[in-house]
């Protein structure tokens, strides 16, 4: 929710921040300034317009305190470096954080440590130039490399689209890619195996990053028209032999969904297990949960929705569906496992529903989040309208952080409801990530 009126800049007028060292310091005591949080437990809130007392707005990373669900007026500044913060990657050893700005196409990097850009000898490195958007990005294990997929980045003598390798070190680009129309990029755990999809019908591109500078092509394209139908993402499992293809068929103008199994070692694809539909999708042990939004599936009393999503149960040992329950429509994006059993599914460009309570209608308030309980396979829909843009449970809590429609939302994976202890983001959040 855009809240950047002179009336809210007035009212926080006597918390406004300076900036020092690349920080964002709320505090109004000069002689309390520091040059980090000091928080051992943090989440970062991107979040590209902050209000300030002049009654304009400024880029910046918020830092929760990810234990006591409050803000302690430190935030990273971006201003000059990264106008539009959005999109967040972390690397896996929690060093580093990636920050996308569609407004210039731009990824800064932070140093989580410090709360800043990360640094060289001669002051900030600047942030690394993409050739176009992107809205899937990926830290590799080795901490130093990242992967952007960027569908508008021009090749010569072929159609546009490439991952960008970026070199997190030297703030620059390390290798371009081609995969024609790469949308999204899912790594493994060991790093040794990078997919990317892009908008060909019946196609998968493995990346092999330990060829990245040699004379051997990193890429492998796998074309099958029988295994793929418009796959958009891939899960790896645990011991990163297999990968589950999640082909989106009808919903990506295909013909059928399905999750195909994908051997690894070979880069071949096997057995295809039918869905109703696929676009994201989640591993718990033995069982793949998947969610979509099939064609022409009721989503039954109660509601005035119309058109609804599913999320299918996968039995990886028998290879088959023994589930699927009702859920919000658009295209689903984002799913995370929080605490007690509740996976978290978010979606774009829902049918967003709210109508006021009047006479026997008690009204319906209705978005893109819904809750699915594992243990009983029942969904909650929160009463929240908008776009979940960011999703992350909490470690060793019953809390999940949401972003929704610009707000960051925190529920009870008890009740599932909003929990009393809530954190006001002025502005604009966008992504939330835990980085501790």
């Amino acid at each position: 929710m855009r809240r950047t009126s002179i009336a809210i800049a007035v009212l926080i007028a006597a918390s406004v921040a300076s900036v020092s060292c690349g920080n964002y310091n709320n505090s109004t005591s000069s002689s309390s300034q520091q040059s980090t949080s000091g928080l051992k437990f943090r989440a970062f809130v991107s979040n590209p317009l902050r209000p300030t007392a002049n009654g304009g707005t400024t880029p910046v990373i918020e830092i929760v305190d990810a234990l006591q669900d409050k803000l302690p007026g430190f935030a990273v500044s971006l201003s000059g470096a990264n106008p539009d913060p959005g999109l967040m990657a972390v690397s896996p050893n929690k060093k580093f954080t990636l920050v996308f700005s569609a407004s210039n196409n731009a990824v800064t990097v932070i140093d989580n440590a410090r709360e800043s850009v990360v640094q060289s000898g001669s002051g900030a490195l600047p942030s690394i130039a993409l050739a176009g958007f992107t809205q899937s990005m990926v830290v590799g294990p080795d901490n130093l490399t990242g992967y952007a997929a960027v569908p508008a980045t021009p090749v010569v003598g072929q159609s546009p689209g490439a991952v960008e390798v970026l070199s997190l070190s030297t703030a620059s680009i390390a290798a371009t890619l081609p995969v024609s129309g790469a949308r999204t990029v899912a790594g493994s755990h060991n790093g040794n195996r990078i997919l990317v999809f892009g908008d060909a019908p019946d196609r998968v591109t493995v990346i092999a990053p330990s060829l990245l500078g040699t004379n051997t092509n990193p890429l492998t394209t796998v074309q099958d028209s029988v295994a793929f139908d418009h796959p958009v993402w891939g899960i790896f499992s645990s011991d990163d032999t297999t990968a589950y293809i999640l082909n989106c068929g009808p919903e990506c103008g295909g013909s059928a969904a399905s999750v195909t199994v994908f051997d690894l070692n070979t880069n071949t694809p096997g057995v295809s297990i039918p869905v109703n539909a696929a676009t994201i999708g989640l591993l718990s042990g033995s069982t793949l949960y998947v969610a979509g939004t099939p064609p022409g599936i009721p989503c039954g009393p109660g509601t005035a929705a119309t058109v609804c999503g599913t999320v299918n149960v996968v039995d990886l040992n028998s290879m088959t569906v023994t589930g699927s329950s009702v859920i919000t429509d658009g295209f689903h994006h984002r799913m995370e496992l929080g605490s007690n059993g509740q996976i978290f599914i978010g979606a774009k460009n829902c049918t967003n529903i709210n109508t006021s309570a009047s006479g026997s209608n008690a009204g319906e308030v209705r978005g893109c989040l819904s809750i699915f309980n594992t243990n009983n396979s029942t969904v909650v829909i929160p009463p929240e309208a908008g776009d979940v843009t960011g999703l992350q449970p909490i470690t060793n809590r019953n809390v999940v952080y949401v972003i929704q429609q610009g707000e960051l939302r925190i529920y009870d994976t008890t009740t599932d409801k909003l929990q009393g202890q809530q954190v006001d983001i002025l502005g604009q959040a966008d992504d939330v990530k835990l980085v501790d």
